[in-house]
Formats: structure tokens, sequence, C-alpha cells
């Protein structure tokens, strides 16, 4: 039987943001979308800070969400689904292919701390298939400009994500990545929240009587469009979170009822990571007893699996 579990993973569920905080229609003033940011994130901030026991599978889950935006707009196909098969079932430190590799970008926003390191940025670039030496080697001092600047986040992002498509107007993509990456030095969160990316075929970056045009890094209304999309995906973040936390919470009624050996490793993953493969084994754990262990974990409705399959399947909260 296994006695201990993370206190904080059945803390309070997490706070929304209020419904005053969000815009109902058109906005007259800059200054009005200012506002929806601010009190948005202030909302997130309070999570964020509270670091959950199911944090990792929320950022990690957030990334998948931005991954597939992104996808969408390199131009693939690859839905959410097909992203965590590309992740999860390739072989072990296996090439995840193309659309692999822009889902890596994201998790490895959400996993470390928003410190500048050129080797870190390297890896990014590479990951969204640009290249280093093609003016992107001053980022790390245009990123530490822009955090010195003074300006509130959510302009501080929309000036990071212009200044990356003023070096290359193909690398929209890592501007999204590096305006998360400032919004979370700005506001000195442990980890980034992957946020941007996923709002960029949202209304919030809809020009004003331009039909569906769609407002780009360094474009008129830019941050006016980056405070709505902080304010929108703020909220989409903390419905997320709300929901993980249920589903933590069942997590935690049903721990003293499993007793195989190495379970307590495989919850730790679950509430770390988006998803766990059924075929996982460790140290104290075979093929066979995750097989049963996750099999008892769906019956007491605390893991979902999440691929749909009969084989190959992945779980998560």
């Amino acid at each position: 039987m296994i006695r201990a579990f993370p206190s904080s993973t059945a803390a309070p569920a997490p706070s929304r943001v209020p419904a005053w905080a969000l815009p109902g229609g058109p906005l007259e003033h800059d200054t009005d979308a200012a506002f929806f940011a601010g009190a948005a994130l202030n909302s997130l901030d309070n999570l964020v800070r509270s670091e959950p026991a199911w944090a990792g599978a929320w950022r990690q889950r957030l990334a998948l969400k931005c991954a597939a935006a992104a996808v969408r707009l390199a131009g693939r196909s690859e839905d959410q689904a097909a992203l965590r098969d590309a992740w999860y079932l390739r072989p072990a430190n296996g090439d995840p292919g193309p659309a692999g590799n822009l889902l890596a970008a994201w998790r490895q926003l959400a996993s470390r701390p928003p410190a500048i390191n050129a080797e870190r940025l390297a890896e990014v670039v590479a990951l969204l298939g640009l290249r280093w030496d093609d003016g992107f080697s001053d980022l790390p001092g245009t990123i530490d400009a822009v955090v010195r600047s003074g300006r509130p986040a959510p302009f501080a992002a929309a000036a990071i994500a212009s200044q990356v498509v003023a070096v290359s107007p193909a690398a929209e993509l890592l501007a999204w990545w590096c305006a998360d990456f400032l919004v979370a030095q700005k506001l000195r969160w442990p980890r980034p929240v992957p946020l941007l990316m996923a709002q960029v075929f949202a209304s919030a970056f809809r020009a004003t009587g331009h039909g569906p045009k769609r407002i780009r890094p360094g474009g008129e209304e830019m941050e006016r469009a980056v405070c709505l999309a902080l304010a929108q995906g703020s909220d989409d973040a903390l419905r997320l979170a709300a929901d993980l936390s249920r589903r933590a919470e069942r997590l935690a009624a049903v721990m003293p009822e499993l007793r195989a050996k190495g379970a307590g490793e495989v919850i730790k993953k679950l509430l770390d990571d988006d998803a766990v493969p059924g075929t996982l084994t460790t140290k104290t754990l075979s093929r066979f007893g995750a097989r049963r262990l996750f099999e008892r974990l769906q019956t007491f409705e605390a893991v979902r699996e999440l691929s749909g399959r009969d084989s190959f399947r992945l779980f998560g909260l």
C-alpha cells in the first residue's frame, strides 16, 4: 500500500479569471485590452505561485496545445493525438520527426526556468527548423534588453515577438516561443506557462475591420492582440487547471487502494507529464504490472486513456 501522497495534489480548485476580466465584445480603447490582460494574468499568477503537485501535467498539456497550433502555422496536419504518438511512442532518445520537434520546443519551454541561456535558445532554434547563425546569435542579448526595458509583461511579449520576426519573417514560431518566455521572466514565474501560440488563430489576433486577416508580430494592433490573447489564454489555462485539479483529487482518493510495487513512481509521472505510456517499465514495475495498474486506475476513474486504441495506449489525468 502507498501511504504518502503530495498534500498539494488535493489543494482547493484553482480560481478562474473573473467574468469582468474578459472582453465581451469589440473594445474601443487599447487600455481596455491592457486592463483585461493584467487582471487575467493576476488570476493565473496566483495558481503559478501555488505550484500544485499536478503543475507539470498542466504545463505539458498546455505545451501540447501550443504545439498543435504551431504545427498548423507551419502548414502541417498533425493534431494533438498524432503529436502525442510522435513523442511518447518513439524509441528511447529517438527522433520524434519534424512535428514532434515542434512539440519538443514547447515542452522545453514548459519544463525549465526562464533563464536566458544561449545554448538553450540555440536548441529551440534548431527544433523549430531555423539556423542559429541566421541572425539569432544576438537573441539572448535582445531578450535581456527587453526584460530590462521596464515594459509590462504583455508589451514586452509583443516587443520580443516583433523583434524576432524582424530578424527573420520565417521565424514566427520562435517569436511566440520567446513571447511566453518573456512573460515568465517579467512575472518572475519559476517556469513559463505556454499560452500565446495556442491563441494565434483565435479572435484576439483577428485584425479589426479586415475579415479573416491575422495579426502577426510586427503588425498593427500587435500589442492589443497580445493583451487579449493573454487574457483568453489565462482563462483557458485556468479552466484546464480546474479540470486537472479535480482529476488529481480523484487520484489522491484512490491511492490507498493501490498495492502494486512502483505505483508511486507511476503516479508521480502522471502528475508531472501530459501522458504516460501503458508499456512503462521501471526498476520495480514490469510491463505486465504497469498494465494491471493502469487498468485498476481506469476502474477507479482516476486516469483516462488518451489514444483511443486497444494497444500502444497512453494514459493521463
